[in-house]
């Protein structure tokens, strides 16, 4: 699946001059009765017209650059810019409408200001126009809207509109699907150093998605967005270690990356690393490290996770033995369509273990766990059921049949 970025993102904020104050006030963070020499001289020029100090004074304004931070004078002072046309204090002031910045929020005015400067060709602009169509601020939500503006700033070398143009490509979001040019947009914004690019472009290496698969290029891509914090990227990549895919076969690296993502909370990580430790690949083996790295996925909602959990509960390997608990987490697995716990599930109902008995509930879950299962597990979850079967009447046999279609149903997506 192509990843996306885990927050709604702005691509930029008010950018603040860095220009020194002069005089010991400036210097020492005072702002006495006289203005500093430079700040003098852009008042006088923003006074008498001049567009670029109207915006240069608003900026100072902004970041408290010479002047008492205030941000109704930083709008004040850029509105008069923008009115004249400047682009940059076009873009700056429909950011500060759809933000709040020194005016009352505005979407419709941030579209306005926005657009102006999208018309002049600024991308910053067109980027953030984009937006304001892709989620409905201002404007009627509008997909087709939203990729031209994307197009418009990637084009230019815009990095953020590049990226979000290869997710519309990719799910076919205001575009047609075209996988191709997922991977051409993902590949220009990941060789301008864009980490969810890199990782993406790395998945659709991984699985030749519009690209031919290469999955020497794909560990390549994860290595860039792994080294830059990506959670995603560093599990991919530990995987590829521990397999030797596309890298030479390397433990140490794969439980280095996995570990990285794990501790970064990426649930999947998570169990792979108690998977790791349960069965001693790269580490020594502990069954104390496999239960809390198992308990912090199955938290998360990893299916598998909270099975494993739920045996190490049910044995006692590495944590206490607590049936009521083992009967919890198989619960949550098996909700979730885990074959393996609907069938452990099953068997302790069927035994009475951290429950009480119930042939019922037992044969309804074994039939499910039957049903979800293939192969051998298949056959032995069947026979299980079948077992349970013959201890009940025909009522409760109708009964246990009617519970597990009704479950089936409602799982159904």
């Amino acid at each position: 699946m192509i990843r996306r970025s885990s927050h709604i993102w702005r691509l930029f904020v008010i950018v603040v001059l860095c220009v020194a104050a002069s005089g010991a006030a400036a210097a020492s963070g005072q702002t006495g009765s006289r203005e500093p020499d430079d700040v003098r001289a852009l008042r006088q020029a923003a006074e008498a017209g001049d567009a670029r100090a109207q915006f240069d004074l608003g900026v100072r304004y902004a970041g408290g650059k010479g002047v008492p931070a205030n941000d109704a004078e930083a709008a004040r002072w850029i509105a008069l810019a923008a009115a004249q046309g400047l682009v940059d204090a076009q873009f700056n002031l429909g950011l500060m409408y759809a933000d709040g910045n020194g005016v009352a929020v505005d979407p419709l005015q941030a579209v306005s200001w926005l657009r102006k400067a999208a018309d002049q060709g600024d991308a910053r602009a067109q980027s953030n126009l984009g937006l304001m169509y892709a989620n409905g601020s201002g404007v009627p939500v509008d997909a087709v809207q939203a990729a031209q503006w994307y197009r418009k700033a990637a084009d230019q070398g815009e990095v953020a509109a590049q990226f979000t143009l290869g997710l519309m490509y990719a799910g076919g979001n205001g575009v047609a699907k075209d996988a191709g040019e997922a991977a051409k947009w993902f590949l220009r914004a990941a060789e301008l150093g864009h980490t969810m690019a890199q990782f993406n472009i790395g998945l659709q290496y991984a699985r030749g998605i519009g690209v031919q698969q290469d999955l020497a290029r794909a560990a390549e891509w994860f290595q860039k967005a792994a080294a830059r914090g990506e959670a995603g990227a560093q599990i991919a990549l530990g995987t590829m270690y521990l397999s030797g895919s596309g890298v030479p076969r390397d433990l140490e690296q794969g439980l280095r990356w996995i570990r990285a993502s794990a501790e970064q909370g990426n649930a999947d990580a998570q169990f792979r690393l108690g998977l790791m430790f349960a069965n001693g690949i790269g580490v020594t083996r502990d069954d104390e490290q496999a239960v809390m790295w198992y308990q912090k996925a199955a938290s998360a909602g990893v299916a598998s996770a909270q099975t494993n959990l739920g045996a190490r509960y049910a044995t006692g390997v590495g944590v206490a033995q607590n049936s009521s608990l083992a009967l919890e987490w198989f619960r949550k697995a098996a909700d979730q369509g885990d074959a393996g716990a609907q069938f452990n599930l099953g068997v302790m109902y069927a035994n009475g273990s951290g429950t009480a008995t119930d042939p019922v509930e037992a044969y309804k879950w074994l039939a499910l766990a039957a049903t979800a299962a293939k192969g051998e597990e298949q056959q032995r979850y069947a026979a299980a059921r079948d077992t349970v079967a013959t201890s009940l009447t025909p009522e409760q046999l109708s009964q246990a049949q009617l519970q597990a279609r009704e479950w089936r149903d409602r799982s159904k997506p």
